[in-house]
């Protein structure tokens, strides 16, 4: 059912989209093709609902009946999208995303703000002057003004979600190393072997397993050496063990120096045991006796 439902969409959405090209274009399309299309756009959501009822009185739950349905790729890019819009949220209110009381932030912001300001520019001019050489074809001046206005809130939102979702160290000396609002990973305290400043200022040249690389301006400043691989998940939901993490942040040297101390001052110390001994005072001994070749 699931595959069938799938098949279908694929092939009814594509179709779908070529009819509304039409349509902008001044194709005249016969009514009878547009209603059947229509009829069988409204069949498929009806089947699609229909399957998500069903999976939910199965017992699962929504997040999992509509994975069920919607193929992850898809899930993931909408996901994202929403994580963008409540990021821009979070930017007005002035507050962030997973840092709690005791843990530090570090930001990556700063480094791609200029270029993603830069974007966001040249993408209003493009609105604008699309709006005014597009005034006399007034259907498809709307559908270009709504891409338009909405590629400069995304490139904002991503703007924002750098900002609002810094890398963390937590309180044990575990970090949480994210990119924007689509890499979230988190690295277990007893799982670090090593964090130090590195800089590597053209990431992705040597290629290799088990390393992840996000890099801000086309550069990573922090390396992080782990003694077991964590689980990475890209946008797409491509997942991967990883064991050396590169990420950069705008206070690399402090993130280093505080992740460090944080993972030194929780280490257990080489000499403790349950039966480690503890400094105090002891009863006395006892007298000893006279020796008995002493004796009268």
């Amino acid at each position: 059912m699931k595959k069938v439902l799938r098949g279908v969409a694929y092939a009814v959405l594509p179709g779908e989209l070529a009819l509304v090209i039409c349509l902008l274009a001044g194709v005249r399309v016969p009514a009878a093709v547009l209603s059947a299309a229509e009829l069988l756009v409204l069949a498929v959501v009806a089947a699609e609902v229909f399957a998500f009822v069903r999976l939910r009185r199965r017992g699962l739950s929504a997040r999992e009946a509509l994975a069920e349905l919607v193929p992850e790729p898809v899930l993931r890019l909408l996901g994202h999208e929403l994580r963008l819009m409540a990021s821009l949220g979070r930017w007005v209110a002035r507050r962030r995303h997973g840092v709690g009381a005791g843990d530090l932030a570090f930001g990556h912001a700063k480094a791609q703000s200029a270029m993603l300001w830069g974007f966001a520019f040249v993408c209003v001019v493009e609105t604008v002057g699309l709006h005014v050489l597009l005034a006399g074809v007034p259907v498809v001046q709307a559908v270009f003004l709504v891409l338009d206005v909405y590629t400069v809130v995304l490139i904002v939102g991503l703007h924002a979600a750098a900002v609002t979702r810094p890398h963390v160290v937590g309180a044990d000396g575990s970090l949480r190393v994210r990119s924007g609002a689509h890499v979230d990973l988190r690295l277990p305290a007893e799982r670090i072997v090593s964090v130090r400043y590195e800089l590597c200022p053209d990431p992705g040249k040597e290629p290799r397993d088990g390393l992840l690389e996000l890099a801000v301006a086309s550069q990573t400043n922090v390396t992080v050496e782990l003694s077991e691989p964590v689980e990475a998940v890209s946008l797409l939901g491509r997942h991967r063990p990883v064991t050396t993490v590169r990420f950069h942040a705008d206070g690399a040297r402090d993130l280093v120096t505080a992740a460090t101390s944080r993972r030194s001052s929780h280490a257990p110390s080489p000499d403790a045991g349950p039966q480690a001994l503890k400094p105090g005072r002891t009863a006395p001994s006892p007298l000893l006796g006279r020796p008995g070749s002493a004796a009268p």
